[in-house]
């Protein structure tokens, strides 16, 4: 920030009228003595006030620029009712009516994370020229991936963002950050069934929770298919800069963006630190890298811009390091094989019979660590987990020297299940010299009949794509990966019989065998990078 910061005025309650009559509010920052500033807009469905307008309204403002900072449908005094990811429209009306105002001054940018980082995807390919900058944390252009990761449904995440949300017009909206998470938390260990969630965190059914829960993962279904921009992303012009998480519950599909603009020729920047996706701590950087973002593209001062595009904190190195591109050059993937004696390293798979669980609904695979959305993402010591019956745990040799993993990361299982409807969950975990057991990355995939295909012997090749990393093994340390067929209460169960899932409720056991012989290779795919 500058060190002579502009003086700010504020707007309130500046009517916006939509196309259908709802009129939604917005409050404009403007820095005093500037005549004719770029604008910076920013919709929201968490309000405009409090620490809102001061992260994203004044702080801008006191550096040049003007800001708009507007309430979405259904809230904070905006008319109409929330439809949550349905933000195109109210999108580009918002730009129109900003250009027909006589203070506009030609040029905007748009700046936010999470939902208002997808409202942003929303219109940025329609929003015309004069949009000359983004700035996007912790967020994508579709979050249907997300609700189904690996075709698995989030519980967790979709229960609390759909509990927060319904809190936010209430009493007690100053606290739903807190509550949300408490009353999914109550919600997921009541033991009814996944449609009546809603009713214990919320105490009334949730529309947008039902929508989310009631059509699945499938890109054509018109829910979905008017809800995901992530075909558009190439057609972006508006220089991009993105700050995202490694235990963000966005990032594999913020780097999804991320190479659809590469692919499309554009050159966005990209910041990856050690976050979750509610971590406070990213906040401030990403509100500096937008500021440097803003100047170089709607006021021609490059003077802030570092000069390597990608920017990565190596976890377990505690370290920065800045690359040309993601994924970074240089990096070379390994297989890493599952080898008998529940062993994992490099070397072809061996001769061996396979290792089995028994994985039952009724007593659900936790999770300890991961991405969360409104909850504390950081790792956790696994040991407790990997104690289970139903975990598997593969651990490779004590390292010679310090491993960089600095990529994506995939695994290829081999596995054969006693029901057709299954899940298959691959985590890998960095295990300390003392023992302890503290979880990197994972990636789910729900099975279904004939979908992965089976061999003569029943036998499925799962592939399962886990979350990206930047990582450091240091000297001493093992890799291991565990397998498991739950993640419980972020991934709903499976209740292995292919019933609905929000009305199901039988229970049947899962008998699982992995295999990890020289027919089925079983191994995890790892980005080895140059240290």
């Amino acid at each position: 920030m500058t060190r002579f910061p502009y003086r700010v005025v504020v707007h309130r309650d500046m009517r916006v009228p939509m196309p259908d009559g709802v009129v939604l509010l917005a409050d404009r920052y403007i820095p005093i003595g500037v005549s004719a500033p770029p604008t910076i807009l920013v919709r929201s469905p968490y309000g405009r006030r409090g620490l809102f307008g001061l992260v994203y309204g004044r702080s801008f403002a006191r550096q040049g620029f003007q800001v708009i900072l507007q309430s979405c449908r259904g809230g904070f005094g905006s008319g109409g009712e929330l439809t949550p990811l349905d933000e195109q429209d109210d999108g580009l009306a918002t730009v129109e009516w900003m250009r027909a105002q006589s203070w506009y001054g030609g040029t905007f940018a748009m700046h936010g994370p999470s939902y208002l980082g997808y409202a942003q995807w929303a219109i940025a390919p329609f929003a015309g020229p004069d949009l000359k900058a983004m700035a996007t944390q912790v967020t994508a252009s579709q979050f249907r991936d997300a609700a189904y990761v690996g075709g698995s449904f989030a519980l967790e995440a979709v229960l609390s963002w759909s509990t927060l949300t319904a809190m936010l017009s209430g009493p007690l909206s100053g606290a739903a950050p807190v509550f949300a998470p408490r009353r999914t938390q109550r919600a997921v260990m009541s033991g009814r069934p996944v449609g009546e969630f809603d009713q214990v965190a919320a105490g009334r059914t949730l529309p947008f929770y039902q929508e989310v829960l009631n059509h699945h993962a499938d890109p054509a279904v018109p829910f979905w298919k008017k809800r995901d921009f992530s075909a558009t992303v190439g057609e972006v012009e508006a220089a991009v800069t993105m700050t995202g998480g490694w235990y963000d519950v966005f990032l594999p599909w913020q780097l999804k963006d991320y190479a659809a603009l590469r692919t499309a020729g554009r050159r966005p920047h990209l910041t990856i630190g050690p976050w979750h996706h509610a971590d406070m701590r990213h906040g401030r950087l990403a509100n500096l890298d937008a500021l440097s973002w803003f100047r170089a593209h709607l006021l021609g001062d490059a003077s802030g811009l570092r000069a390597s595009p990608v920017r990565l904190y190596v976890t377990g190195a505690g370290m920065w390091r800045d690359y040309d591109d993601w994924p970074v050059p240089g990096m070379t993937v390994r297989r890493w094989h599952l080898q008998p004696g529940f062993g994992l390293g490099p070397g072809g798979p061996e001769d061996s019979p396979p290792d089995r669980y028994r994985y039952h609904p009724a007593h659900p695979t936790p999770v300890l660590g991961g991405p969360t959305l409104l909850g504390n993402s950081a790792p956790r010591d696994n040991r407790r987990l990997e104690t289970r019956a139903d975990v598997l745990v593969y651990t490779g040799e004590a390292l010679r020297e310090d491993l960089d993993l600095i990529g994506p990361v995939t695994a290829e299982v081999f596995l054969r299940s006693s029901t057709p409807y299954t899940d298959l969950v691959v985590r890998v975990c960095d295990v300390r010299p003392d023992g302890a057991s503290f979880n990197v990355c994972e990636g789910v995939r729900r099975l279904f009949p004939g979908a992965p295909p089976a061999d003569a012997d029943d036998v499925r090749r799962v592939e399962v794509e886990l979350w990206p990393i930047a990582h450091r093994f240091l000297r001493g340390h093992r890799v291991r990966v565990q397998i498991a067929s739950g993640a419980y209460p972020r991934l709903a169960r499976n209740l292995g019989t292919g019933e609905p899932l929000a009305t199901g409720r039988t229970a049947v056991a899962a008998d699982q065998e992995v295999f990890h012989d020289p027919e089925h290779p079983s191994s995890i795919m790892l980005p080895h990078a140059r240290a």
